[in-house]
């Protein structure tokens, strides 16, 4: 919050610091009559205690104050709920226990891609969030572009953010959700003109060989796998994988895995991070996290699958790292 990157949170840090410095003013005049009524001489706590102090002190100064700065902040927040051009970037990120679906749209609110944990921003372009939930009331909020806003079960909010400069920017769920709420994360990726298009490009272009294959709805095949170093002879994590049970939950475009109870695992081997945004993501953390994610993370809907030996989480955790 303290660093604001984009318009819409530099009005959140303004008032912030203004609601720091009033609770720090009144602060020091009630520590002040509070030492004046211990300590202080007779004739001075008299004054304090009688009616016009009261009256000034309790209902008139509360008032004046609150007052103004309830107009002032709604006039300085205005931009937050101006309104957006018509053919903005449009994308719904929707709420679960405990871990975030990201859909990004195309005009016509068909979902056009789809993701996990991780937010895609082009620099300088305000987008509109459709912020919903699937099960409890969540909160979406990511400090460094804008303010926070609920997700509510069977209602859309929306939320506009920007960024002013590429980087990478934390978010997390703001409204205590049970369970593993605080480990509940995701990371916003904004990127320049150049960065954006081939990553959009990228994710949104199905490649030949995926053509043939039974693609699940409307959504975009696996992109290039990406050359992975080091990989041993041994199970086939795609075979275990399925086998597993994984599929049920999870889908990962161009192939049979086609679960909507989870993350989506299409491009989760380009993530930055798993478990909605609490560990890197790298071959190490997604063999602990697919072999004990309970003890990582408890109470997630994910089970520990410690029935697998060390090399077939290797493989599998391999192959995942492959859907980039």
């Amino acid at each position: 919050m303290l660093d604001p990157a984009g318009p819409y949170a530099d009005s959140v840090l303004v008032l912030a610091w203004a609601l720091i410095g009033i609770g720090v003013v009144v602060t020091a005049i009630v520590v002040g009559a509070l030492y004046v009524a211990i300590r202080g001489p007779d004739r001075f706590k008299r004054k304090l205690g009688g009616e016009k102090a009261v009256w000034i002190g309790g209902i008139a100064f509360p008032g004046v104050v609150l007052t103004g700065l309830l107009v002032w902040g709604l006039t300085l927040t205005a931009s937050l709920t101006e309104p957006v051009p018509d053919d903005a970037m449009r994308i719904r990120v929707t709420g679960y226990m405990w871990w975030f679906d990201v859909e990004y749209l195309d005009e016509r609110g068909n979902v056009v891609l789809r993701d996990a944990n991780e937010l895609h921003l082009p620099v300088d372009q305000p987008v509109v969030l459709e912020l919903e939930s699937g099960d409890v009331i969540h909160s979406f909020w990511v400090p460094n572009l804008s303010g926070k806003r609920d997700m509510i079960p069977g209602r859309t909010n929306e939320l506009v953010i920007q960024a002013d400069r590429p980087g990478r920017f934390g978010g997390v769920c703001a409204e205590y959700c049970g369970g593993p709420h605080a480990l509940m994360g995701f990371v916003t990726l904004a990127h320049d003109a150049a960065a954006w298009e081939e990553w959009w490009t990228a994710r949104t272009t199905p490649i030949p060989a995926a053509a043939e294959q039974d693609v699940p709805g409307d959504l975009p095949a696996l992109a290039t796998p990406a050359p992975i170093a080091d990989v041993p002879d041994g199970p086939d994590g795609r075979e275990l994988f399925m086998a597993s049970g994984c599929a049920a939950c999870h889908r990962v475009a161009g192939t049979e895995a086609n679960g909507l109870t989870g993350p989506d695992l299409t491009y989760i081997g380009s993530r930055l991070s798993l478990g909605a945004g609490i560990l890197p993501n790298n071959r190490g953390t997604m063999i602990g996290w697919i072999g004990d994610s309970q003890s990582i993370k408890p109470g997630n809907r994910m089970p520990s699958y410690d029935m697998l030996s060390a090399e077939e989480l290797e493989a599998i955790a391999i192959w995942l790292e492959q859907q980039r």
